[in-house]
């Protein structure tokens, strides 16, 4: 049994900083229901190409973005425009321990299914609130999207080429990486608030916002920022900290060298035949390196270019240098230790036979993570929640069909 097969998680959220909440909490072992809008469900189930390929290589219904972040869900389509669909989802949210929802602020309340409306009914419910700004401040009514907030929230000025480069200018994270992490953080504070509900009892309600989260995870750059004053700037591959750090040209591509102390620097350049830099009053420790990279990058772009990316990794990380090769997704998945953590896996799949999955990055050795079920199909569990947890017959959920609530 999973860590967390004792709760219930009603999910509400719809594309990924709530979904991938929702999807580590049921890798944990919790029931999660994802309630889903008839008809069209999901945003992300439209976010193709590319779409999951049943076994005569015809694409099915199911994006491969919406099969990223809903495994072990059971979606139930219910409208909650219409009041039986409003009494469907507080009845759930009763039944529930957690709530996930990513509606613009105040959204829910015109349905009865913000916090105090569910509070009321639930007291010790954990009502976990994700939207671009928080519930708060000038902003908190704007729709908020990782583009969007990756930008605003400083990240943007910080990745891309430096000024005067070719190619110069704000670049975005290449993954959704504010939605990851606010998903992360979210889970982070769901499980805080178990922790103390079990403790002093009652439910919260959890604000969680897009810009917070990517402010928080400027982390070392804003630092650097808040104790000098100084913005700092676009630095490419470079660290704004530590040198060398960045990526470097082989014979046959690149590699990325990542130094974090002055013995490893010594060992580097003697590995680069050049063991006099260590020495050199410009380059003995990291601050004199910072101080004069512009000096010190082209000496080591002209030494790295004599051996192939494999060479150099090979030679390095015997002398105990950090190093390593820049690959692409395909080489990911086929790198022995990738592929030694399982990190690719499948499961079976309704339409497709089976359906690729990312396995979880946690590895617990008591309670392991659980892969009970694939991203679950567009209403697939409707008919089996309704019977099961809400205890309806099978009459009433042909009614509630037939007027359209399901």
């Amino acid at each position: 049994m999973g860590a967390l097969s004792h709760l219930r998680v009603l999910d509400l959220s719809r594309v990924l900083a709530g979904p991938w909440a929702g999807q580590i909490l049921a890798d944990l072992g919790a029931e999660v229901i994802k309630v889903e809008r008839p008809g069209g469900g999901d945003d992300t189930r439209a976010w193709g190409p590319p779409f999951l390929k049943d076994a005569s290589g015809e694409n099915t219904t199911e994006a491969a973005y919406y099969l990223s972040a809903n495994r072990n869900k059971q979606s139930v389509t219910i409208d909650f425009t219409h009041p039986e669909g409003q009494r469907l989802v507080r009845e759930l949210a009763a039944k529930s321990d957690i709530l996930i929802e990513n509606f613009k602020v105040g959204g829910l309340a015109a349905y009865g299914l913000d916090y105090d409306s569910l509070k009321a009914i639930n007291p010790q419910l954990i009502y976990c609130s994700i939207t671009g700004f928080g519930q708060t401040g000038p902003y908190a009514k704007r729709a908020g999207y990782d583009f969007m907030i990756q930008g605003l929230g400083g990240l943007m000025s910080l990745t891309g080429r430096p000024e005067g480069d070719a190619g110069a200018g704000p670049v975005k994270v290449g993954v959704a990486l504010t939605d990851i992490l606010t998903g992360v953080y979210s889970t982070v504070a769901i499980l805080a608030a178990l922790a103390h509900r079990d403790h002093a009892g009652g439910g919260q309600h959890i604000d969680m916002a897009l810009l917070d989260v990517q402010v928080a995870c400027l982390a070392n750059q804003a630092m650097n920022y808040l104790t000098t004053g100084n913005a700092p700037k676009r630095l490419g591959n470079a660290h704004p900290n530590i040198v060398p750090y960045q990526d470097f040209p082989t014979a046959d591509g690149d590699f990325i060298l990542t130094v974090g102390n002055d013995s490893q620097f010594r060992k580097f350049a003697e590995v680069a035949g050049q063991p006099q830099w260590a020495d050199d009053p410009r380059f003995a420790t990291n601050k004199l390196r910072v101080a004069n990279r512009t000096v010190l990058i082209p000496l080591i772009r002209q030494a790295t270019v004599f051996k192939t990316t494999a060479e150099w990794v090979a030679q390095l990380e015997q002398a105990g240098v950090p190093c390593g090769p820049i690959n692409d997704v395909a080489q990911v998945f086929a790198d022995p230790q990738v592929r030694a953590r399982g990190l690719a896996m499948t499961l079976p799949h309704a339409l497709a036979g089976e359906v690729p999955q990312v396995a979880s990055p946690i590895r617990l050795s008591e309670t392991p993570v659980e892969y009970r079920n694939a991203p679950p199909l567009l209403g697939e569990h409707t008919r089996d929640v309704l019977l099961r947890v809400l205890g309806l017959d099978e009459a009433m959920v042909t009614g509630l069909k037939e007027a359209g609530v399901l």
